[in-house]
């Protein structure tokens, strides 16, 4: 495409796709697939060991999605697992991102628990997650690193990864029967993760929970939604479960039960004085802070972040009620959020994140919007051909702006287990 449409592109509102493909009914992925020239790049793993494991599990996982795009990118995202983890060790990706400073990224394990969970692979979500909380989730205080137990062995974990591998790890002991030593040694482990995000509720002042957003903006702290969307959420999950653990769980239900929906409310409530009276005004702060409102979505540095996954996040916790979930979506549909159903992020393209995204669509059964999302991004965020999905990828004619990274090759997986079930089932 010419330099003329990127321009178009960078600086439009909406998706200069969306009425086309939506409007009209269910989108169409062969329509989607055609528009516009496809991703190129290298494939990221090697090619002959993910065949030998995109076969194998193709004797067990057969999607049977109504497209053979749509089958394949499945089988392929969920045979990168193991080709990517070390055994069982994680890796958030390939090039810079198989460096060690990833490795503890929990949303690499996140996505990854909750991809085998959707398509009954129990037994490898089992092994994967009880080796992570054993190597990455500390039991013990820790005087030389000032470690308290619940910590999470990364650089800068935000409070909503706190949150979402608490729930993600309730959702898996859920499903195992059978097996009392693996639940007991994992629910050890979790529990000290519910202890530290109590902690947090207990000891606050009066406000919200203050923390890092994420990673990469670990400097910005402030007061998230959607960390604290994310922290009572996990909380509300964690005092549904507590009651029938082992005795010697620290967490008690009662009491998380309290401090979660107090955190939950005055979440709500600050949300509903910060965001604009205006419902047709789209920029939505993503903490407490007032900040200008930008030209578009991608302008600066925190609305390329909240659009990509600060928002996304904030939806996927499922404490906002139907019409503040909506507003949301019609914000990032209105402001420039969107190029063909993918996150824009910057100058460029970033889906890592676009699960949360996706099941917020599910939840709220706009399933036009939903489709049209997941279709393109297997079309335009996958390369062609052997579907290796970067993290971040450019404007079409699309090419990496960044190396692999599970994570974002799990959305299809993860997205496409949704379409096994009825919107009110998740």
């Amino acid at each position: 495409m010419s330099e003329t449409h990127h321009e178009i592109w960078r600086t439009a509102l909406e998706d200069p796709f969306r009425e086309k493909f939506v409007a009209q009914g269910p989108p169409d992925l062969d329509a989607i697939v055609n528009h516009l020239p496809r991703l190129q790049g290298s494939a990221a793993l090697d090619q002959s060991q993910l065949k030998q494991h995109r076969d194998r599990l193709a004797e067990h996982v057969q999607p049977n999605l109504g497209h053979p795009l749509l089958d394949e990118a499945v089988l392929i995202g969920l045979a990168s697992i193991d080709v990517t983890f070390e055994s069982d060790h994680p890796r958030y990706g390939c090039g810079e991102y198989a460096y060690a400073i990833h490795d503890g990224f929990p949303g690499t394990i996140i996505a990854t628990v909750d991809a085998l969970l959707g398509w009954d692979l129990i037994d490898r979500a089992k092994t994967l997650l009880r080796y992570y909380l054993k190597h990455f989730v500390r039991t013990k205080f820790g005087d030389w690193n000032r470690t308290k137990p619940g910590d999470i062995c990364y650089y800068a974990p935000s409070i909503s990864d706190y949150g979402q591998l608490l729930t993600t790890a309730i959702r898996l002991v859920r499903q195992v029967k059978g097996d009392p030593l693996w639940t007991e040694e994992v629910v050890f482990k979790i529990d000290a993760l519910a202890g530290r995000l109590l902690d947090l509720c207990l000891d606050r002042d009066g406000n919200l929970l203050a923390g890092v957003p994420e990673a990469d903006t670990r400097k910005a702290t402030g007061y998230y939604f959607h960390n604290n969307a994310w922290a009572c959420r996990a909380l509300i999950d964690w005092s549904d479960f507590v009651d029938a653990l082992h005795p010697n769980v620290r967490a008690d239900s009662g009491r998380t039960r309290t401090a979660a929906f107090a955190l939950r409310q005055q979440t709500l409530d600050t949300i509903t004085r910060t965001w604009p009276a205006d419902p047709d005004d789209w920029w939505l702060p993503p903490l407490t802070d007032r900040h200008d409102k930008p030209k578009h979505l991608c302008q600066t540095q925190l609305s390329s972040y909240t659009n990509y996954r600060y928002w996304p996040e904030l939806l996927s916790s499922d404490i906002l009620p139907a019409d503040l979930a909506n507003r949301l979506v019609n914000a990032r549909l209105a402001g420039g959020g969107q190029f063909m159903g993918m996150s824009r992020f910057e100058d460029h393209l970033d889906d890592w994140p676009m699960y949360d995204y996706l099941l917020g669509l599910w939840r709220l059964d706009r399933l036009d919007d939903f489709l049209f999302s997941l279709y393109g991004h297997v079309a335009y965020h996958l390369g062609e051909g052997h579907l290796t999905a970067y993290e971040q990828v450019a404007f079409p004619p699309g090419s990496p702006c960044a190396d692999y990274c599970l994570p974002c090759q799990l959305v299809v997986p993860r997205a496409a287990a949704l379409l096994r079930h009825e919107p009110n089932e998740n």
